[in-house]
């Protein structure tokens, strides 16, 4: 598995039966490389940093499950293509992550657009999150989803300096009712500095 591929085409899908045979040892490969790319911030959220591999198990996941051939596989790519880092952005899933339904449906309704809050921190440099567009992840309502899919655009300057490793990193959130930051660890930063050519 790479954390190099900017995309994933129909090429590296595995045909149902091969990935069936593969899959748990694909899984526990998984998660080991996963275990470096989330980050709790506060009590009830977590970025979930995102790659290559993350998003082609997120892929043969959902066709395992739907079974829905070629058509579902463009779509699938359609889909998480995007969420894809590019070389020069991290990419994070952030969950709000509250397993009873009536504290959760309370709490994001406090958090009216939230992903705009978001930030990276390198240094004395603060990043502000690029949410996806495609969904509005707030309702007209005011509740915001319990998943939000983020890009944290650097400079050529701010990937140096974040793969260098001399300055602290952090990822945050900054809406007046949820404000929680937390460093990220060497590991952490290993990893991702794979997303940044």
């Amino acid at each position: 598995m790479s954390t190099l591929h900017t995309s994933i085409t129909k090429d590296d899908i595995l045909d149902p039966e091969t990935y069936e045979r593969e899959r748990a040892e694909r899984r526990a490969k998984l998660r080991e490389i996963k275990r470096d790319r989330r980050v709790e911030v506060g009590p009830s959220a977590t970025f979930y940093f995102e790659n290559y591999d993350t998003m082609l198990h997120q892929i043969h996941e959902m066709l395992r499950i739907e079974k829905g051939g070629d058509a579902q596989l463009a779509d699938e790519l359609e889909a998480y293509n995007p969420l894809l880092p590019q070389g020069r952005d991290l990419v994070a899933t952030l969950m709000f992550e509250i397993d009873d339904e009536v504290r959760r449906n309370r709490f994001l309704r406090q958090l009216t657009n939230v992903e705009t809050t978001c930030y990276l921190q390198i240094g004395d440099e603060k990043i502000i999150a690029r949410a996806e567009t495609e969904v509005s992840r707030t309702k007209d309502d005011g509740k915001t989803s319990a998943i939000h899919f983020l890009h944290f655009d650097m400079s050529d300057a701010q990937a140096d300096l974040f793969k260098a490793g001399n300055v602290p990193v952090a990822i945050g959130i900054g809406h007046e009712n949820y404000s929680h930051s937390a460093g990220l660890s060497g590991a952490v930063r290993s990893a991702l500095a794979g997303d940044l050519s």
